[in-house]
């Protein structure tokens, strides 16, 4: 998961500068994300695509890279400014629709479709048109202690007790079931059922972390409970519908979550980090959490008291389905190209099953379909799951892409943030939700 801190800047002319006086200037520059997994796998992509015979030194490819620190505002500028420094920019979902006045749309390759799938390329989707292609995704797992569930599994006094507590907090008889199979009222029941403060005999202090800080990020984690319940942020005719039985089914749900002390009392103040270290900790039995934590959640090196028992699955049901939020990173057409030619050429290659392999061996995180995936499943087993569940699960919210898509999550979370900590009704959340929406969508 790859997340820039939002800060106005200008042009990197340095940068750029440096790269205009080089001995040998590209023809088509590639504006990447830097460092981490998403650096290493676009240099291989592009020391691969270099390497093809009948690609012509006029169109090889030379990478560019900003400072992740206002990456996303600096972008927008030299995007507005009509910059021609780089042909390829990198994307993200939540942010195409600032950048779609100064860019074009893309013509994939015919294999793009048999390599991700209808619901990973709508991640690179604005207004019904392809601006780029997914190279990395980012959904939710849910993760949960195997060694617990199937003790309560086999336990009928631990079954009985787990039907009395969701019968009180919930108002219904609910059996412990495989998590594979959990309904969010089941995550709930399971999660009151290992909280001390709930069950005095939990073998863990908390049932589940939820992250709760007035963070963005946070409600794209949050809104897979209310999508499962038909929640959408706004309906085709362009009506806001947050305020609805499907927002207030999930915002209470976290509420009473937090009230009963299922998750821990300064969850007020969590994001990632703090999440993976409650749940690594072993004082924890279940969380829905970033893919990005699976390499953390469930290795045995570097989480030793859940690593081996670890388990993870895609978020539960609700009764419009089963949904996990997607979003991607990946890489689009400047309108203001030096070598659009050249650009679309590499554009086209990087969305083929041979880009796609080359990018998941180098530790990038693309959500391939099972057809592709398997031929890399050994190495990279992970991906297995994220594009399984990316094909059947994934969904970007009606208005997901718009050019204020971030600040409608900023705005969801400082309403939801505060019903969550007591500070305002449930009524005066949604409303002050719904009417922010309705500006900033309109």
């Amino acid at each position: 998961m790859t997340f820039a801190r939002m800060k106005k800047g200008g042009l990197i002319a340095a940068a750029i500068a440096t790269l205009l006086a080089g001995p040998a200037f590209a023809k088509v520059t590639v504006l990447g994300w830097p460092g981490g997994p998403e650096e290493a796998a676009l240099r291989a992509a592009a020391d691969t695509y270099n390497a093809k015979s009948d690609v012509s030194d006029d169109n090889k490819v030379e990478l560019l890279f900003f400072n992740r620190d206002g990456f996303w505002d600096k972008l927008q500028a030299d995007l507005a400014a009509g910059s021609t420094a780089f042909d390829v920019n990198l994307l993200a979902t939540y942010s195409i629709g600032r950048y779609a006045p100064f860019m074009e749309p893309v013509e994939l390759s015919g294999e793009a479709k048999e390599v991700y799938g209808d619901q990973v390329l709508t991640t690179m989707q604005y207004e019904g048109k392809q601006f780029g292609v997914p190279t990395d995704l980012s959904l939710h797992f849910m993760y949960y202690r195997k060694d617990l569930i199937d003790a309560l599994l086999k336990d009928d006094a631990a079954k009985a007790k787990y039907a009395e507590i969701a019968e009180k907090h919930l108002g219904k008889k609910l059996e412990p079931k495989n998590p594979d199979e959990w309904t969010w009222d089941d995550y709930a029941a399971t999660a009151l059922y290992f909280t001390q403060a709930v069950n005095p005999d939990s073998p863990t202090r908390y049932g589940t972390v939820l992250q709760l800080k007035n963070l963005l990020f946070n409600m794209m984690v949050f809104q897979s409970l209310p999508r499962a319940y038909g929640g959408n942020w706004m309906d085709e005719a362009g009506k806001i519908t947050v305020d609805s039985e499907a927002y207030r089914k999930g915002l209470e749900t976290y509420k009473m979550l937090y009230d009963a002390g299922a998750t821990p009392r300064d969850s007020l103040s969590y994001e990632f980090a703090e999440a993976n270290a409650a749940y690594a900790s072993g004082q924890v039995a279940a969380m829905v959490q970033w893919n990005a934590a699976a390499s953390e959640l469930m290795s045995k090196d570097k989480s030793p008291t859940v690593g081996e028992v670890t388990e993870a699955i895609a978020p539960p049901t609700g009764p419009e389905g089963r949904f996990t939020h997607i979003h991607g990173l990946g890489f689009g057409l400047n309108k203001n190209a030096a070598n659009k030619e050249g650009a679309k050429a590499f554009i086209s290659w990087l969305s083929s099953k041979e880009a796609a392999l080359v990018y998941a061996r180098n530790s990038g995180a693309p959500a391939l379909t099972p057809e592709v995936v398997k031929d890399v499943a050994a190495e990279r087993p992970d991906l297995v799951k994220l594009g399984e569940f990316a094909g059947k699960y994934g969904y970007v919210m009606n208005g997901g892409t718009s050019a204020k898509a971030l600040s409608v999550y900023e705005l969801q979370a400082k309403e939801f943030t505060g019903y969550w900590s007591g500070q305002q009704s449930l009524d005066d959340a949604l409303k002050n939700t719904e009417k922010g929406m309705a500006e900033l969508l309109k």
